[in-house]
């Protein structure tokens, strides 16, 4: 389970009615918490797998696994306050809804897997991406979101969204575009931005599906999301591992689970694992159009960071143009999916 993980999924939470004083002042601050969210979890992981410190750099596949125990752990203690029963009555959810029905939990294993790949293909993307360009191309998860609600949810498009999402390719394609000023002195470049694209375009595809997969199951289920996340986190947990076991076994027992863990690494943790759970909580006094601002102000700010700051990225003329067709694109989308709710 964005890095994206079920995050992607918390995201599609139904808003309930609030009263408009208490609405009007939450909106706003979901929308700060959005922003940041989204920015710093992209910033934050792209400079952790691009600064150079002493000794081995840590483990992407190791950080999944934390990310994940890290999210039971918080599940667990809302599921506690949810039920407001302490301890004996989490005992006894966790043995009625995960124990007593282990088919029901054995489902969440697909999009657990699926979300498993997806944030270790984010980290492989933001290792030779820079922070702007993957935001940018990211937001193809859009497109393949669309095509899998048409294909297992029957949703029905209509021209005005099918538009918007020839838009967003459009933009993307635009974004992708080579720059004219590549140095010559970096021959390894392009076979990174090749690389960084193919994990993400995989990341799209695999966020689409799973997203979608838990959606549909969360329609036919009336358990709480968090357990259905505990489920999720506990799958998680699993294929984290095997993957652990599988690509670097060998670091881990040469210099430990938690080689190159710094307090940077610790953020894209708690980023990872805490990050949508957060959103999750305050998303229902926001409204789809306000997710649409905080996702094009998320690619603007990341863009300006990552020329300032993490100073890995020159934009081009392809670039805004790109840029501003996405942004327009996802804020079409969320508005006219707001219009046709109410």
């Amino acid at each position: 389970m964005s890095i994206r993980n079920s995050n992607e999924a918390l995201h599609n939470v139904r808003e309930q009615p609030e009263m408009p004083a208490i609405n009007y002042n939450l909106k706003y601050i979901s929308l700060t918490v959005l922003i940041i969210q989204t920015t710093s979890m992209v910033l934050a992981l792209r400079y952790s797998r691009t600064v150079q410190e002493d000794g081995p750099k840590y483990l992407s596949s190791t950080a999944v696994v934390m990310a994940e125990c890290f999210k039971i752990l918080a599940c667990l203690c809302l599921v506690c306050y949810q039920e407001g029963g302490g301890i004996p009555k989490l005992f006894e959810v966790i043995n009625t809804e995960i124990i007593g029905r282990p088919w029901d939990s054995l489902k969440l294993a697909v999009p657990s897997g699926l979300y498993t790949v997806q944030n270790n293909l984010l980290f492989l993307a933001l290792s030779n991406l820079d922070a702007a360009t993957y935001q940018v191309t990211y937001q193809l998860k859009i497109l393949t979101t669309a095509m899998f609600s048409v294909c297992m949810l029957s949703k029905q498009l209509n021209s005005y969204k099918w538009a918007s999402l020839v838009t967003l390719m459009i933009g993307v394609a635009l974004v992708q575009m080579p720059s004219e000023s590549k140095e010559p002195e970096k021959p390894l470049t392009a076979t990174n931005q090749f690389i960084g694209l193919v994990a993400v375009l995989c990341a799209c595809f695999s966020s689409g599906f799973a997203g979608v997969y838990f959606e549909k199951i969360l329609k036919g289920t009336k358990q709480s999301i968090w357990v259905r996340n505990i489920q999720l986190a506990f799958f998680g947990v699993l294929f984290g591992l095997m993957g652990v076991f599988v690509y670097d076994s060998t670091a881990v027992l040469s210099d430990g689970f938690l080689q190159g863990y710094s307090k940077t690494t610790w953020m894209v943790v708690s980023l990872q694992a805490f990050g949508g759970l957060v959103i999750a909580a305050v998303i229902k006094y926001a409204d789809n159009i306000l997710k649409g601002f905080a996702t094009s102000l998320s690619i603007i700010l990341s863009t300006t960071v990552s020329y300032y700051l993490l100073d890995d990225f020159t934009p081009t003329s392809f670039f805004f143009i790109g840029a501003l067709l996405v942004i327009g694109a996802t804020f079409c989308m969320e508005w006219n999916h707001q219009n046709r709710q109410q």
